[in-house]
Order: structure tokens, then C-alpha cells, then sequence
């Protein structure tokens, strides 16, 4: 081409601008593997005088490297400034010229344009750093088959934008955009800086080490800064080649190094990484991996938030990774912001959850009562951050039990310490021996009372938006009779395994839920439970919906209970998303001779039938005497005044098991009271007497009449 210049006045050192040589037009020869340019009268050739104006502008002026190759994909010409050495490019293999880090790759696609003549538009293309520039070139590359007028195949016309500047904030913009949707997703500190370690390597750093303070992983309060070196912090996360310390290797930061600087005042620091570096003599393990990682540029930024600090982020590139600029120390500070408020929401939560869990284990029944009709035992799985389940055991009077099994909605401190006064509640409630159905009113009541009470809380307080929903499932067993009473609000049916093998779910009625808008009552249902059948309510669904949970029940019916429970816990073990709770109970029921039943007369007389029933009965289990005295003593007294102010039949039933129970039933409605007769008053001390040597007494109702019960504690019994 510069001889095709000479012609014209240039020189091979000098050739003549083309604008220089008056109105001509440019075309392009192709003499064998060389490329000349024929230079044609422009006049003569009429519009055509405009494409050397056109050419010699995009050569000079276009924002754009463009290159022009022969069909050997050698560089015919190309603008000055495109050069990237002192080298002449003219002439020499096009992409050893632009040192591409995949030269083979954009080979292949070159010669195939040159094939078939399709254009490749903006293909981004990296290239090795050049002289004087420490980070990677990154080109948006286009191919064009040159042709002659005849069709001809001439070579190629290449052009290259430098994107680098774009690619880079494009490439920051990703990382954010990454670190926003896949860090946080778990309340969890530790989940936390895992994920913020995926997900920028390799986007940003080949290696990255996230140090959070310990106490900060236990939910504890950050310290104030300047951090004290005494501080511990804990290696949470690590991504990279080698480590200086194990994952969760608790340790204090060295002094004198970026790394403790940072907790000083929270400034983050880009760091380059040499062998004669000061600071890392003080920590030999960081920096023995340094170099054994061949890591050559750091940034070291704070995790801090509202002026405390949480822990520290060590961002390294290594090998051939281009070293970090002071645009990265702006990026590596969003995104440790952004980490470092999801660490801080996660220390709440795990601070909550603690507190919560402490709260609502305080308030659980710190272990099952002890029943000689009933064995009970629980699985329960807390799931992610508790939940407001519970159960209770409550013996009642006469050789009843009752089965209790709540589910607050909810997590947390308020829902913990709403289950605490539902339970004291259902106690309070229990000891009065109400009926089932009617405990569950009063429950209720309460519930909505209690909503009620957060309804009306300022709209600013949080639990103003919290709704009050809760869930109750009681079982009253009866041991004597065999028989169980069941009232459910808003739980799932119960299942039941009889001893043969046999199980069912048991059909009941549905009540509504707790503090509800249904103002529907709880309605009561009465099954058989012979001795030896177990019953398996829970706070979900499990043991109606699950076959296989029913299966194990069944399989397990002669095992311990406690075995049972681990079984459906191994079978739930990938199921631990909301908390479960589970209460089994195996009846055994009382034996016929622990139980003595008299039906009495309509008058008077029946009061000396039955202490002589009594005493018979006394001397039959081996009662001491004094707890025998005390017992007829009862017994005179509540028959006395059924007969007195109550309606026939009367019945006189005694039950003996870990303590003495004494029964009168009668079909009266009047309700006795416990009074303090005057001196010179000749009755009325009835059911005070019975107060003074009983150790408890109470009054069930029923539909047809009511029971008085007393109860003793008997002492050993005496030899026959």
C-alpha cells in the first residue's frame, strides 16, 4: 500500500494522506495474498470520490479501532493509536498483535466470516493488560467479510470498542444485583456469611475470609469501635485456596495488621501484598496462606452497622486476577454494608429466639406428671425459631387424667409468653373440675380476652399487629370407666391404636379456634379407650394424614413410648419446617378391685351403710386406722348432706390408687358451700370438716346432678 502511495508523490517512510491527492475513490485489489488499494479519479468516478473521505475519517476520527485483515487474517491497515506497542501492526497476525487471552477461539470465528460471510456483531473479548496498564482489556468486537465489486473474498474489516470501563460497573452492578437476591434469605449469622462468600467469588476476589466478633454470633450486642484486641472473632466463612485457620477456628485479631486496624475505625483499606509487606510478620498463618495462595492485592473491609462493628471481610485476587483499584474498595463497602445489615438482623432473631426459647421452656411443664393410669411421652421438633406449642398432664379427681395440647400461632417472645398464661389458665381452670367442653369456653374467653387486649394496644406497638390465634385439643381419660371425653378447637382429630393392632382416626366434631370470630360452642365427644390403647394427638395433621405415621404407631403399640417417639421423629427428619409437637398416651385403667361402688338409700340410713361400707372396704385394701377413721369420717359427712340437700339416687363410689378418693353422686341441682358455722349452730360444718382432714375436695357437675369428691393421701398400709 505505501508503494501505491509512492506513486503519487509519498515515500515508503512518508506515504501521502489520500485526502492529499485530490478527488479520488478508493478500491480495494487483491494480487495474489496481497492487498493493494487502486486509486481511481474521483470525477471520473463519480459518487464514489466520497469513500476515501469516508475511509480516511473512520481511520482517523472513529471512536472505534478498526482493522482491516487479509484473507491470512494479517493487519493490512489500521489507525496509529490502535497500535499497542511501538511495533508496526502492519502486516503482522491480527490477534497476536491485540495479545487476546483466547487468540484460537477468535481464529476460529474469524475464518469462519471469512467462510460464510455472516457478520458477528459485538462479541466482548478480553485481552492480556498492557504495557502500563495492570488490568485487563476488554474489547466489543465486530466481524465484516471485505469484498470486491466482483464478489470476491478480499479479507476482513474488524472493529474494537475498548468497553473495559463499562464492563467493569456493569460487572459491579451484577455483583450488587447478586448479593442483594441471594444474601439474607436465612435468619441465620453463619447462612448469612456463606452466602455473601458465593456469591462474590469468583465475581470479585478469588479468595474471600469473613471474621464475625463471637458475641455477635450469639446474638449479643456489637461492640462500640475502637474494637478491643482481646475482642474474639470467630472465621465464619472461607472461599479461596488455603486457609490460615479452620472454618469456626475462634481467635483474636494480631495487632499491628489491616485486619485489627479496620475495628479501630471502621475504614476500609485496599492493601497490596508483597513479601516484605510489615504487617505480616505479626500474623505468620495469614501469611504463609497468602503465599502459598500467591495472593498479590486485598481489600479489607468492616461489616458494621449504626457505628458498631460486627466482623471484618478480607477480599484477596491471587495469580493472574487483575489487582484492585480504589473504584473495588467503593464496591467491597456496598456490599459488606448490605452483608452486614442482614448479619445484624440475623443476630435480632437469633437474640429473640433465645430469649423466646428460654421464656416458653420456662414456662412448659418442666416434666410429664407421673400417672399410674396413663403413660405419656412427646415428640417434639422446635422448627426455625420455636413456635408456641405445649402439652400438659393434669390428674384429676376420681382416676381421671387429662390430656392437654395447645398451639399458639406464631414465633417469638409474645407468642412464648401468650402459651405461658393460656396454660396457667387451663391449670386454674382444671382445678375447678369443670367439664370438658365448658373448660374449653373459659378457655376461650380468656383467649379473646387477651386479643382484645392487643387489639386495643397503639397502632405504633408491634403486637397491636399481631393476631391472637390459638389452638386446643382435651382429652379427659376416665380410668375406672374406660372411657375418653374429647373437645377439640381448631386441631386436628386424634388417632387411636387399640390393643389388638387396630387404628382409627377418631371422628369428633370441630370446634372453632381460640380468641376466633366463631362464636360456636366446643362440642363434646365420648369413645371407648380400653386399657392398652395408645392415642396420638398432635398440633398438625401428622398422625391423620401420614399412612406411614400410622403405621409406626401401630408397629409400635407394645414398645415404650419413648422409642415410638424417636421412630416418628427419624420419619419427620427432613420435615422440621414448622414446629411439630406429637403427645402419645398408652391407658391402663384401674383394676376392678381398686375401685368400690355402693348404691345407697333415698334416706338417713343410708349415711351409717355407707361408713360401714367404707370400713369394710378399709380393712380390704389394708388402710391404716387413722386414714380409715378419716375416710368413714368423710364419707359420713358427704352422704349426709346428699341426702340432706340433694335429690335421689345416691351412689358412694371409692377409688383407691396413689391417693383415696371418696364419691357421692346425686341428681340435686343445689350447689353446696363451704360455710363457718356459729358455736351454737347445730349443722352447717359439713363440708368443713371435710375441708380440714381432706386434702382436697371439689364438686363436679354433670348433666344430670353432681358429684362431691374429697381426696386423701393414705400412709403405708398395714400387715393383714
Amino acid at each position: 500500500m505505501a508503494a501505491l502511495f509512492q506513486e503519487h508523490g509519498g515515500t515508503d517512510e512518508h506515504p501521502t494522506p489520500l485526502t492529499a491527492l485530490g478527488p479520488v475513490s478508493l478500491r480495494p485489489v487483491l494480487d495474489g495474498t496481497s492487498l493493494t488499494w487502486e486509486v481511481r479519479d474521483a470525477e471520473a468516478a463519480g459518487p464514489g470520490g466520497w469513500d476515501l473521505a469516508v475511509l480516511e475519517t473512520l481511520f482517523t476520527h472513529a471512536p472505534v479501532d478498526l482493522y482491516v485483515l487479509d484473507s491470512a487474517l494479517r493487519i493490512v491497515r489500521c489507525r496509529e493509536d490502535a497500535r499497542r506497542d511501538s511495533t508496526a501492526t502492519t502486516g503482522r497476525d491480527f490477534f497476536t498483535t491485540l495479545d487476546l487471552i483466547d487468540p484460537a477461539e477468535e481464529r476460529t470465528l474469524a475464518l469462519q466470516v471469512l467462510t460464510d460471510g455472516a457478520t458477528v456483531p459485538h462479541r466482548t473479548v478480553r485481552a492480556a493488560p498492557r504495557s502500563g496498564i495492570h488490568r485487563t482489556t476488554v474489547y466489543s468486537m465486530s466481524y465484516v467479510r471485505l469484498e470486491g465489486t466482483d464478489g470476491e473474498v478480499l479479507g476482513l474489516v474488524v472493529s474494537a470498542l475498548d468497553v473495559t470501563d463499562r464492563e467493569q460497573a456493569l460487572q459491579r452492578l451484577r455483583l450488587l444485583e447478586e448479593v442483594r437476591a441471594t444474601v439474607g434469605t436465612r435468619l441465620e449469622v453463619t447462612a448469612v456469611c456463606e452466602e455473601f462468600a458465593d456469591a462474590v467469588v469468583p465475581a470479585f476476589a478469588g479468595i474471600v475470609v469473613v471474621e464475625v466478633i463471637e458475641d455477635v454470633i450469639r446474638g449479643e450486642e456489637p461492640p462500640l469501635v475502637p474494637v478491643s484486641h482481646a475482642v474474639p472473632l470467630r472465621r465464619v466463612a472461607f472461599r479461596g485456596v488455603v486457609s490460615a485457620r479452620p472454618v469456626n477456628d475462634v481467635h483474636r485479631l494480631p495487632d499491628g495488621t489491616p485486619f485489627s486496624r479496620v475495628l479501630d475505625d471502621l475504614r476500609p483499606r485496599l492493601v497490596a501484598v508483597t513479601e516484605d509487606s510489615s504487617w505480616l510478620s505479626a500474623d505468620p498463618a495469614r501469611a504463609s496462606a497468602i503465599a502459598q495462595s500467591q495472593a498479590h492485592s486485598l481489600i479489607v473491609a468492616p461489616l458494621t452497622v449504626r457505628g458498631q462493628a460486627l466482623g471484618v471481610v478480607s477480599f484477596y485476587r491471587h495469580r493472574h486476577e487483575d489487582p484492585f483499584d480504589e473504584d473495588d474498595i467503593a464496591l467491597a463497602s456496598d456490599v459488606c454494608a448490605y452483608t452486614a445489615h442482614c448479619i445484624d438482623n440475623a443476630r435480632r432473631y437469633t437474640r429473640e429466639r433465645t430469649i423466646a426459647s428460654t421464656v416458653k421452656r420456662r414456662l412448659s411443664p418442666q416434666r410429664a406428671s407421673a400417672l399410674s393410669t396413663v403413660d405419656v411421652a412427646a415428640m417434639h421438633i422446635t422448627g426455625p425459631g420455636g413456635g408456641g406449642a405445649w402439652y400438659d398432664v393434669i390428674e384429676l379427681a376420681g382416676g381421671r387424667s387429662a390430656l392437654i395440647l395447645g398451639d399458639v400461632s406464631g414465633r417469638g417472645i409474645t407468642t412464648a409468653t401468650t402459651m405461658g398464661q393460656l396454660r396457667t389458665v387451663i391449670h386454674a381452670l382444671a382445678a375447678l373440675d369443670l367439664e370438658p367442653d365448658e373448660l374449653m369456653a373459659r378457655l376461650s374467653d380468656t383467649a379473646g380476652r387477651l386479643a382484645r387486649e392487643r387489639a386495643a394496644l397503639p397502632t405504633g406497638d408491634p403486637l397491636n399487629q399481631e393476631p391472637l390465634t390459638a389452638g386446643c385439643l382435651i382429652v379427659v381419660y376416665d380410668a375406672v370407666d374406660h372411657t375418653c371425653t374429647l373437645v377439640r378447637a381448631g386441631l386436628s382429630e386424634p388417632y387411636l391404636v387399640r390393643p389388638g393392632g387396630s387404628g382409627e382416626i377418631v371422628s369428633s366434631p370441630y370446634g372453632p379456634v381460640l380468641a376466633g370470630p366463631d362464636p360456636a360452642p366446643f362440642p363434646a365427644t365420648e369413645f371407648p379407650m380400653p386399657p392398652g390403647s395408645i392415642l396420638a394427638i398432635g398440633n398438625e395433621d401428622l398422625p391423620t394424614s401420614s399412612t406411614d405415621l400410622q403405621e409406626l404407631l401401630r408397629a409400635g403399640r407394645r414398645d415404650p413410648l419413648a422409642e415410638v417417639c424417636d421412630s416418628l421423629a427419624y420419619a419427620l427428619r427432613d420435615r422440621h419446617e414448622t414446629e411439630k409437637l406429637v403427645l402419645l398416651a398408652r391407658v391402663r385403667g384401674l383394676p376392678a378391685d381398686q375401685v368400690l361402688t355402693v348404691q345407697l338409700g333415698e334416706d338417713l340410713a343410708a349415711v351409717p351403710a355407707a361408713r360401714a361400707a367404707a370400713r369394710e372396704q378399709m380393712a380390704v385394701w389394708g388402710v391404716g386406722a387413722d386414714d380409715a377413721f378419716t375416710t368413714e369420717l368423710i364419707v359420713s359427712e358427704l352422704v349426709g348432706n346428699a341426702v340432706r340437700y340433694g335429690a335421689p339416687p345416691y351412689r358412694l363410689r371409692l377409688i383407691r390408687n396413689e391417693r383415696l378418693t371418696c364419691e357421692v353422686r346425686d341428681t340435686g341441682q343445689s350447689l353446696p358451700r363451704l360455710k363457718h358455722a356459729r358455736t351454737v349452730d347445730e349443722g352447717g360444718r359439713g363440708l368443713f370438716i371435710v375441708a380440714t382432714v381432706a386434702e382436697n375436695w371439689g364438686i363436679r357437675y354433670h348433666p344430670d346432678g353432681k358429684t362431691v369428691w374429697a381426696q386423701q393421701r393414705p400412709g403405708a398400709a398395714e400387715s393383714a
